[in-house]
């Protein structure tokens, strides 16, 4: 498109636009809104004609999906550690210490599954009581690299459960 006196144009590379009002070869005059005149080469100005644009189709970008695992949108892998969930014949049998040890190995075996299945959340659940079971997780926890906890309730003494983020 070959520009001439009158044409509305932008200077390319600037804020400035304004009404060609002399030609010399290739270098043109404008002059802006508030009457300052400017100097400029064909190639730094475009032309501002409004029909340029208007048959230009416009098409929506689709945007990229961002990849994510589904298992990682369900709710979090839940451990209930009361012993009566993880050994089904009768507790009586086993003594303090076993039990503790049991649940201790049923929690670092459920610590591996997640990480092998790339699972990133885990609920544990230790219940209330006196506190030996929720110390117990608590260390097992602290002795593991590459996770971070929270507990479910701004007073861990009193929630009964923690969700651990595996990275």
């Amino acid at each position: 498109m070959e520009m001439k006196i009158g044409d509305a144009v932008s200077v390319v590379d600037d804020l400035l636009q304004g009404i060609i009002v002399a030609a010399e070869g290739r270098l043109f005059t404008i002059e802006d809104e508030h009457g300052f005149r400017y100097q400029y080469s064909a190639a730094q100005l475009v032309p501002r004609a409004k029909d340029l644009y208007e048959n230009v189709p416009i098409r929506p970008k689709k945007e990229p999906r961002k990849a994510s695992s589904k298992k990682h949108n369900h709710q979090p892998l839940m451990l209930d550690l009361h012993f009566d969930n993880l050994v089904p014949s009768s507790s009586k049998k086993y003594n303090a210490f076993e039990r503790l040890f049991m649940q201790r190995q049923k929690l670092v075996e459920t610590i591996d599954f997640c990480r092998r299945n790339n699972l990133k959340k885990l609920e544990i659940v230790h219940g209330i009581g006196d506190g030996v079971l929720q110390q117990m997780v608590y260390d097992v926890l602290d002795s593991q690299t590459n996770l971070e906890y929270h507990d479910k309730e701004i007073l861990h003494h009193q929630s009964g459960a923690v969700m651990v983020y595996l990275k």
